[in-house]
């Protein structure tokens, strides 16, 4: 077993995720079979008046802290618990998210989660706050660019660690998220660079660096 690649989406360096060896898998929802790419995309910079969103369960240890430190507590943090699972909440959900600068993707009892893929699909800047987690495709796409990744304990500098990044530095960030969308769509047939050709990509990569010469 220990040349075997194991592709996983809890890819957490502290339970033995392998840097050069394991694959970390995207996680993603798939809101419909027929048309996997129905309503993608958000809106515009200029029309995203929330700071930074999170709706989710109280799963794990983080997000309740996350909470407790952000609820109901600025206008432009909007920060709750979980929403109604019919159309309408999901729907809210999406607008949030289509409507954000930012968007938290806290841990749950897992180090993933996914709010990252969501965060993307909807070109929402993702942040990422969770501790020895490995983003998907980490061999090839630099998500420092595209994303922010904040430690666990500076839960209660959040709002603080957004605002001080400069306005052209989210817009690059943000356009960005739109360039490596391609990477994280689903389609009926794969398409070239698509999240099916991304994983295997992956594998191939880990498996091309693990060969030994004889």
């Amino acid at each position: 077993m220990g040349s075997c690649i194991r592709a996983l989406c809890n890819s957490n360096v502290a339970r033995g995720f392998k840097l050069g060896k394991d694959v970390s898998l995207a996680v993603t929802y798939v809101r419909s079979a027929q048309d996997p790419l129905k309503d993608l995309g958000g809106n515009p910079p200029s029309e995203r008046p929330i700071l930074a969103f999170f709706a989710g369960s109280m799963h794990g240890y983080l997000r309740p802290i996350l909470l407790q430190y952000w609820k109901n507590k600025e206008p432009d943090m909007k920060i709750f618990g979980p929403m109604p699972r019919d159309i309408e909440g999901k729907t809210k959900y999406r607008n949030y998210m289509k409507s954000s600068k930012y968007c938290i993707c806290a841990r749950g009892y897992e180090v993933h989660t996914p709010r990252v893929v969501e965060s993307i699909l909807y070109e929402c800047v993702p942040v990422i706050i969770s501790d020895n987690y490995v983003p998907p495709f980490f061999e090839v796409l630099d998500w420092e660019t595209f994303s922010v990744f904040i430690q666990e304990n500076d839960i209660p500098n959040l709002r603080n660690i957004l605002l001080s990044i400069p306005e052209e530095k989210y817009l690059a960030m943000q356009q960005r998220v739109k360039m490596v969308q391609q990477h994280f769509l689903w389609h009926k047939k794969p398409v070239k660079y698509d999240l099916f050709h991304m994983v295997l990509h992956s594998v191939w990569y880990n498996r091309i660096f693990q060969v030994k010469p004889r």
